[in-house]
């Protein structure tokens, strides 16, 4: 369906409300990147959780943030009852902070998109695997995060990127993200292809930025009224559609060598606000 124009008299709740989890010790940058697109791709309010030691930095940098130093996972409780969708993973870690985190946000029955440590996390098989499964979530794996979450090797998930979406289809449900050369989407109904994007996105945050995006596009949809798999599914594709449309315009403007996951901010805004 895409994005349509905000009416005249809509507000910050008719927007949606993203929680983003992540951010352990010296890692703090990967969720504010994650935080930041998805204030850029439009969601109404965004709550950050992170290390207490990061909620400052990041909050300075970033006022439109609410961000929330937490130490234990039971803390959680208020900000994932407020939340429309819910993000975790950009730089969660694997420790039991992340690890414990990940597991009150499965149990949550939260619509999520599943990025970077949580699906590494996921892999470990720290998490029991009856609560893995689930059709309001999506996962955007790498390729090196796929084989672990597949008990492959990189090369063999690269030789045939649909088998491994169709694979991690199979184990998880919901929808698929296999990151890379032609971005692979897969839900249900097929498999799509992104073929926009560049050399260029290879460089730390750029998945974060993604899983922003993603996270926004489900919490506008899901604000709005709409429900069931196919938000999953169109947020995913948009998302994909729109990070790398974002990159391909940017390094027009600047080339690909030295573009970092910052440079793709202003130029989302303009491609998610419609002519």
């Amino acid at each position: 369906k895409g994005l349509q124009p905000r009416p005249r008299h809509a507000h910050k709740g008719d927007a949606g409300h993203v929680l983003l989890i992540g951010g352990d010790h010296g890692m703090a940058g990967a969720l504010r990147l994650a935080g930041e697109a998805a204030l850029r791709s439009g969601a109404g309010l965004v709550s950050l959780v992170t290390r207490e030691s990061h909620a400052a930095f990041i909050g300075s940098g970033r006022p439109e943030l609410m961000c929330h130093g937490l130490e234990q996972a039971h803390g959680l409780e208020r900000l994932v009852d407020r939340a429309t969708v819910i993000v975790i993973g950009p730089g969660l870690g694997q420790d039991d902070w992340g690890k414990d985190m990940l597991g009150y946000v499965v149990a949550s029955g939260k619509p999520l998109v599943l990025d970077a440590d949580a699906l590494n996390l996921m892999a470990g098989e720290q998490i029991p695997e009856v609560m893995l499964r689930g059709a309001n979530r999506v996962l955007t794996p790498h390729p090196g995060e796929a084989a672990r979450l597949l008990r492959q090797s990189p090369a063999q998930i690269q030789l045939d990127r649909f088998r491994a979406v169709r694979a991690l289809l199979e184990k998880y449900a919901g929808v698929c993200v296999l990151k890379g050369a032609g971005t692979l989407v897969a839900d249900k109904t097929g498999i799509g292809v992104c073929n926009a994007g560049n050399p260029g996105m290879a460089s730390g945050g750029m998945g974060d930025v993604l899983s922003g995006i993603i996270g926004a596009l489900m919490a506008q949809a899901i604000a709005q009224g709409q429900s069931g798999p196919d938000v999953c599914s169109e947020a995913a594709q948009l998302g994909v559609c729109l990070h790398a449309h974002a990159a391909d315009i940017a390094v027009k403007m600047v080339g690909e060598r030295g573009l970092i996951a910052s440079d793709l901010m202003p130029v989302i805004r303009r491609l998610v606000n419609p002519a």
